[in-house]
């Protein structure tokens, strides 16, 4: 799908996992300097690959490069957080968007594609985790119609506590991306 300039499509074998884990911590490297751990700080290519294969990998490619990735996860029978061994509820992990693009939509685009697929394998939930201290974050997902359902510690992965966001999702509310 194209879009605002872009191609957002699904990640292909041959694309370049290290230049995709360089996106994910140059989009990352801000909550660094905050001083929060996320994984997209500081994964390796291996990592990023585990992560892929959990999932279903998009990216979205701009001027002939990657600028921005999203890993949209069924149902994860094994989590230790209950909110993503629900059946019907699918999550969306390591949204990262080159810097220079953050802030014209197109992590919302990359979201979208994620929510359009977890409709088309029977989703009614979409869910997502992030830093309780990343207010910023939060409050942009609350403006995508995310609210707070619980808690989480992935510690030492990570350095700080994090909050579960979910959100109903249904054909007639999710936002076309064609």
């Amino acid at each position: 799908m194209r879009d605002g300039g872009c191609l957002i499509r699904r990640l292909r074998p041959e694309d370049n996992l290290v230049e995709l884990t360089r996106l994910i911590h140059a989009a990352y490297a801000a909550r660094l300097a905050e001083g929060l751990r996320f994984v997209g700080t500081h994964q390796s290519e291996e990592t990023t690959a585990e992560r892929i294969a959990g999932g279903y990998a998009f990216v979205a490619i701009g001027d002939g490069r990657l600028i921005g990735t999203v890993t949209a996860r069924p149902p994860m029978p094994k989590s230790s957080a209950p909110l993503y061994r629900e059946p019907r509820t699918w999550s969306f992990s390591q949204l990262a968007v080159a810097p220079e693009c953050q802030g014209r939509g197109l992590g919302r685009r990359l979201h979208d594609a994620a929510v359009e697929l977890a409709l088309q394998h029977g989703a009614t939930t979409m869910a997502l985790d992030t830093a309780a201290p990343a207010q910023r974050l939060i409050a942009l997902y609350g403006t995508w119609g995310y609210r707070i359902v619980g808690r989480a510690d992935w510690r030492p992965t990570t350095n700080y506590d994090s909050v579960l966001m979910a959100r109903p999702i249904a054909a007639d509310n999710a936002k076309e991306c064609s």
